[in-house]
C-alpha cells in the first residue's frame, strides 16, 4: 500500500507499507528515505531535528535518512544539493521509482527504485545514476544510511585462519587521516568489527573490501541489516572500498559502494542494497563481541552474499532506457 503523509515537517511523503513494516520517503527533497520501522516500532534512521522540514536551500544539507551519492568524494560533485521536489511513479503495491531533477552542475541523473516485500520487512533499493552530460565520467554509486545515535555497528570479519596453513592475507582496512584505532569506540574482534556511536566523540571512519556483503546496526530494541555485493574482480573507490562506516557525535553511517565504472553519455550504472529489520532485540546487552554474536546468531541464520538475489546490472555501464 502507498499513501501520502506528513512527516517531521515535510508535508509530502510517501508511506510504503505491508502488514509488517513501513517506509517513509520524502518527495519534498531528496530522494531520502526518512523512516524504516516495523509497524508502530522504533525508527533506527536519524533525521536531524534542526534540518527537518527544510527544502529549497542553495547548498547541500545532510538532513539524515538514507541518501544517494557518487564516489570518489568530491566537494562539488558529491555535495550537489538535493533540496528540490522529487517526481515519483508507482511500480507496484509497495514499490516506487523516485526521480529528482537532473543535476545540471554535475551532468548526472539519479533515481531510486524502492520495493517493500509483500510480506515481512525486506526492502530492495536500486540506486541508478545516468550520465546526461556530453563527456564521459568515472564514478561509483554510493549508498549512505544515517543511523540514529546510541547504537552499535556490526561488520563481520572473514573466517579466522591459522598459521602456517593460511599464508596469504584475506582482508584490507582503509583508514582516513582522522581515524584513531586506539579509540575505545572500535572493537576489532575475531568475528566482528564493532563501532559504537558516542554522543561525546568526534569523527572516525573505516573502509573495507568487504566480501561478507552485510552489516548491521543495533539500537533501540531493533536490528537493522543491509546487504550488498562485492565483486573481487572490479575496481572500487577509496583504495578498494565497497563498504565504509563513519560516525561522529550525532549519528553513524553505514555506507555501501558499487564498482567504479566509466559512463559515456546516456549510460547508467546501478547499485543494489537489500534491507531487513528485526524487533524485540535486547540491544542494551550488545556490549561485547560475544554478546553481539549471541544476538545475531538467532536473528541472522543466513547472511552474506549468498543471501542476495541477483538484481540489476550492479556496476556495469549500460545505455539508459
Amino acid at each position: 500500500m502507498i499513501d501520502v503523509v506528513a512527516f517531521n515537517g515535510w508535508t509530502k511523503n510517501l508511506r510504503l507499507r505491508n502488514g509488517t513494516a513501513e517506509l517513509i520517503v520524502t518527495l519534498d527533497v531528496g530522494p531520502r528515505i526518512l523512516s524504516y520501522t516495523r509497524r508502530g516500532g522504533f525508527n533506527p534512521l536519524k533525521v536531524f531535528p534542526d534540518q527537518a522540514g527544510g527544502m529549497g536551500e542553495p547548498t547541500w544539507r545532510s538532513r539524515g535518512g538514507h541518501r544517494f551519492w557518487v564516489a570518489p568524494e568530491d566537494r562539488e560533485r558529491t555535495y550537489a544539493p538535493d533540496n528540490a521536489a522529487v517526481d515519483w511513479e508507482s511500480r507496484g503495491d509497495a514499490a516506487v521509482r523516485l526521480t529528482p531533477p537532473p543535476e545540471t552542475t554535475t551532468g548526472l541523473q539519479k533515481q531510486l527504485d524502492i520495493v517493500l516485500a509483500p510480506e515481512g520487512a525486506g526492502v530492495t533499493i536500486v540506486h541508478r545514476v545516468t550520465r546526461t552530460a556530453p563527456t564521459p565520467v568515472t564514478l561509483a554509486p554510493w549508498a549512505l544510511t544515517v543511523m540514529t545515535a546510541g547504537g552499535v555497528a556490526v561488520i563481520p570479519q572473514p573466517s579466522f585462519g591459522e598459521h602456517p596453513r593460511d599464508l596469504l592475507p584475506n582482508r584490507t582496512f582503509i583508514l582516513w587521516p582522522y581515524t584513531d584505532l586506539s579509540d575505545a569506540r572500535w572493537t576489532l574482534g575475531r568475528r566482528y568489527i564493532l563501532l559504537r556511536q558516542d554522543r561525546t566523540r568526534g569523527p572516525t571512519k573505516l573502509g573495507l573490501a568487504h566480501a561478507a556483503g552485510w552489516c548491521a546496526y543495533l539500537v533501540g530494541g531493533v536490528c537493522f541489516v543491509k546487504r550488498y555485493r562485492h565483486d573481487p574482480s572490479a575496481p572500487y573507490p577509496d583504495l578498494g572500498c565497497n563498504f565504509e562506516t563513519f560516525t561522529n557525535d550525532r549519528m553513524l553511517e553505514l555506507e555501501s559502494l558499487g564498482p567504479l565504472v566509466e559512463l559515456a553519455p546516456g549510460q547508467s550504472t546501478e547499485h543494489v542494497e537489500h534491507w531487513d529489520l528485526h524487533d524485540g532485540v535486547d540491544t542494551a546487552t550488545a556490549i561485547s563481541e560475544e554478546a553481539v554474536h549471541g544476538l545475531l546468531s538467532s536473528l541472522l541464520p543466513a547472511v552474506g552474499p549468498d543471501a542476495i538475489p541477483p538484481h540489476g546490472s550492479q556496476g556495469t555501464a549500460r545505455p539508459t532506457t
